[in-house]
């Protein structure tokens, strides 16, 4: 696996492993031992940074990684989340960041993650409440302690990113990102560049579409599918975007890869510092993801795709009214 240089110092594999899909978001949850041994095949090939949260789940998604990931522990990187309130009844019910919680949620999290250290820890969403030199202050001061070895954010704006930055060094930003969600391009690439901060993508696939694998006649049977309150994932915009897939499957067949690969292939392409997470929850899926880390696309194609994205018309918001009023612009 290739590696890739974030900020700080912080050296990753080229792809990474997003594993919120296995618990939470998508649908059923993977059998978890499928889903453990998934997480150590990806370890076994080379990925050396995993994604979690305490909100995905929430809490069990950490116990998945944390437990699959103990035997090789000492030769990846787990990154991980805090800033959600979370109720007795297991309910995300708001945002907090105040300096406690933060402490709280860390040392909860080490212990669900069966480690001493977390790798790269991020602020899931900006609180409001809570001026962002507490939280950065916070943070450093669990990297002092030996509890954090990396700052990150989450769908910060690049104000936050900066005032942050000041107090503590932040080594990536995560943010949403794909050949059809190109925000940060205009919103975070000048300011990553400018500090050295690398982007980590979530949702580089486009929520399984960019994958090919989703059909025109989609429904989302199943409550915990968050794609169901996504307007890009409506009867009538899949209509529509079907012209992005149609592309992608006609690219891939000329150049002898899957849509998948191209999306992955083309976001490695845009910086050096740019790192996708995508999930898998089969084995198939993940050997597919990981060999974008080993394509790559030529200024020709790199021409071709853009030029085709700029005549499609992507129809619909790619995040429901609540998820994207949680992103700091």
């Amino acid at each position: 696996m290739k590696l890739r240089t974030l900020g700080d110092g912080l050296q990753s594999s080229a792809i990474g492993l997003g594993a919120m899909g296995l618990s939470f978001g998508l649908g059923p949850a993977t059998d978890k031992a499928e889903a453990i041994a998934l997480i150590r095949a990806a370890a076994d090939r080379g990925v050396t940074l995993f994604d979690t949260a305490e909100g995905y789940g929430p809490f069990v998604n950490e116990e998945l990684v944390g437990e699959a990931l103990a035997p090789v522990r000492d030769s990846v990187l787990v990154s991980t989340k805090f800033g959600f309130k979370i109720n007795e009844n297991n309910e995300t019910v708001g945002l907090d960041s105040r300096p406690a919680h933060i402490r709280d949620v860390v040392n909860a999290s080490l212990k669900r993650l069966r480690t001493d250290h977390i790798d790269v820890l991020y602020q899931h969403r900006v609180d409001p409440s809570v001026p962002i030199e507490d939280v950065a202050g916070t943070v450093k001061d669990l990297i002092a302690e030996g509890k954090v070895k990396h700052f990150g954010l989450s769908e910060a704006s690049e104000s936050t990113i900066r005032r942050a930055h000041a107090v503590q060094r932040v080594a990536a930003i995560q943010d949403h990102y794909s050949l059809w969600m190109r925000e940060p391009e205009t919103t975070k690439f000048a300011v990553c560049e400018e500090l050295g901060i690398g982007l980590v993508a979530w949702g580089p696939l486009g929520q399984g579409f960019l994958t090919g694998a989703i059909t025109r006649d989609l429904k989302f049977d199943n409550d915990d599918d968050l794609r169901k309150d996504f307007p890009r994932f409506t009867p009538e915009a899949l209509d529509a975007n079907f012209a992005v897939v149609d592309f992608l499957k006609d690219f891939g067949a000329r150049r002898g890869v899957t849509p998948a690969q191209i999306a992955l292939a083309w976001l490695l392409a845009q910086k050096p510092w740019v790192v996708p997470i995508p999930g898998a929850t089969r084995l198939a899926h993940l050997d597919d993801n990981l060999f974008a880390a080993h394509f790559d696309l030529t200024a020709t194609d790199l021409a071709e795709i853009d030029k085709a994205f700029a005549t499609i018309n992507v129809t619909g918001a790619p995040l429901s009214e609540g998820l994207d009023a949680a992103i700091e612009r």
